[in-house]
């Protein structure tokens, strides 16, 4: 798959949960002003804003759009900044494994724990998939990344 189609498809995604985390929300605060609650609109803007999250936290490594201290940077000489940049792409896979170690425990842990979300019944289990596939290609991008660079 081609990098730019599958930040298309991401920015689709990621920007469809916000619309949708959006709107449920405003109906929400308007059924409150109208006395007509919406039941469950925190499940669905939180399960919605995962895949925001998730697909937000990909875009911007696609991008190398991370926050960065640029103004320390860019005053070092060029070998010191490769060297923090190979650091930067360190630290980066390792927190990437990190969470992904997490969330793959907490996944094999709950996994037969039939979790669901109070009010709507919302399963937890393919949220819990939908967090640990996006750090796979997180960890796979930041891994990456330092070859892509010996290559330039």
């Amino acid at each position: 798959m081609n990098l730019s189609l599958l930040r298309t498809v991401l920015i689709w995604i990621a920007g469809g949960a916000l619309l949708i985390a959006m709107v449920v929300d405003t109906f929400a605060m308007l059924g409150r002003a109208l006395q007509i609650p919406l039941i469950g609109s925190i499940e669905i803007v939180q399960a919605v804003v995962l895949f925001a999250a998730c697909g937000g936290l990909i875009i911007a490594t696609l991008d190398h759009a991370h926050a960065r201290v640029r103004l320390v940077l860019d005053r070092l000489p060029s070998r010191w900044r490769r060297r923090f940049e190979t650091l930067y792409a360190v630290a980066a896979a390792l927190l990437f494994a990190a969470l992904l170690a997490g969330s793959l425990w907490i996944t094999a842990d709950l996994w037969s724990g039939f979790e669901e979300s109070e009010i709507l019944r919302i399963p937890y289990r393919p949220l819990r998939l939908a967090v640990v596939l996006p750090l796979i290609v997180l960890l796979a991008l930041a891994l990456l990344r330092p070859r892509a660079r010996e290559s330039r």
